[in-house]
């Protein structure tokens, strides 16, 4: 999985506060108790100090021997020690362990990586802080969901020949639901959401989103014209700033588990958005990444705006999805 930088460093960041809280309520207590007990303090110290004994001897050079007299002597002492001090906790009310720096994740520490490997409690602070971006981008709801998906906004009369728009969509969301409530494994590993304005395309990839998201996988939406304008920051900005971010947004477009390109052919059909579209779907198929594609184009219209090797690798490894009907959006006013 491949968060966003910029979501880890949040997710982090949270992390740490939670580690700082938990530090100060245990220095809190632990100061109470030494003004209820002063001698805990001093249990503390002593103990402390039987550590700094072995710490010694081990620094010392000394021929030592882990079974000899000296570090017998020390543990028997340590040992009396903590003894006392888990009787005189016992006596203010608390375990023996109620003031030892205990980590909330035993894994990690706390720390959110487990070797070079990021822990779940990292994971699921990210996949929160992603949720959080999603929803600010797509303006999720809690009606946004597979649970609460309405059919009966779609007519149930046959259109143009065809299915009726709500037995079409049934398919539709059939196939989206899949896609999403067994991501990564679903069969079909890419999505084009083709058809007209207010049929439920954006609604669907919010449904995708939250679901795979939630799950802990890394999403990235976005539109086709803001894509393409990082790209083109990416090889022609001057300004550093723009450049090291525009290459930070490139990567994470190119290497997050699942991409959501928006609104594709709202953009100017530039030689750099040709190239960029057939780097971002291509690189992504190689990498064994998922994407879904939604657009106002008809495969028909995509044949005739793209570059052959663009339409091929559409065609071949993506499962279109057609919206019809009228604009539910317009319906519901």
């Amino acid at each position: 999985m491949s968060y966003d930088a910029a979501i880890v460093q949040r997710a982090s960041a949270r992390l740490a506060r939670r580690k700082e809280i938990r530090e100060r309520r245990r220095w809190d207590l632990e100061q109470e108790l030494y003004r209820r007990q002063p001698r805990l303090r001093e249990l503390d110290r002593a103990i402390g100090g039987t550590m700094a004994e072995l710490a010694g001897l081990a620094i010392s050079g000394k021929p030592i021997q882990a079974d000899g007299p000296e570090i017998a002597d020390i543990r028997r002492r340590n040992l009396e020690l903590q003894a006392q001090r888990a009787e005189l906790l016992h006596t203010l009310g608390y375990e023996p362990d109620a003031l030892d720096p205990t980590p909330a994740c035993t894994k990690c520490g706390d720390s959110g990586w487990a070797g070079a490997e990021m822990c779940t409690c990292l994971k699921e602070l990210c996949a929160q802080e992603q949720m959080k971006a999603l929803t600010a981008l797509l303006n999720l709801t809690d009606e946004q969901n597979f649970d609460r998906l309405r059919l009966d906004v779609y007519s149930d009369q046959p259109w143009e020949g065809k299915r009726s728009p709500r037995e079409n969509m049934k398919r539709v969301v059939t196939v989206c639901e899949g896609f999403a409530r067994r991501f990564p494994d679903y069969p079909l590993h890419n999505l084009l959401l083709s058809g007209g304005t207010g049929l439920g395309k954006t609604f669907l990839s919010g449904c995708i989103a939250r679901e795979v998201s939630g799950r802990g996988y890394s999403v990235v939406y976005d539109t086709a014209i803001s894509l393409f304008s990082t790209f083109e920051a990416k090889k022609f900005s001057r300004d550093l700033g723009q450049e090291r971010q525009a290459r930070d947004d490139t990567r994470r477009y190119l290497n997050c588990d699942l991409l959501i390109l928006d609104d594709l052919g709202s953009e100017l059909t530039t030689p750099l958005a040709q190239s960029t579209l057939y780097e971002v779907v291509n690189s992504r198929l190689q990498g064994g990444k998922h994407t879904i594609i939604s657009t106002n184009l008809s495969m028909e219209q995509i044949g005739a705006r793209y570059t052959p090797q663009v339409v091929s690798r559409l065609a071949g490894a993506y499962q279109e999805l057609t919206f019809y009907g009228d604009d539910i959006r317009r319906m519901r006013r």
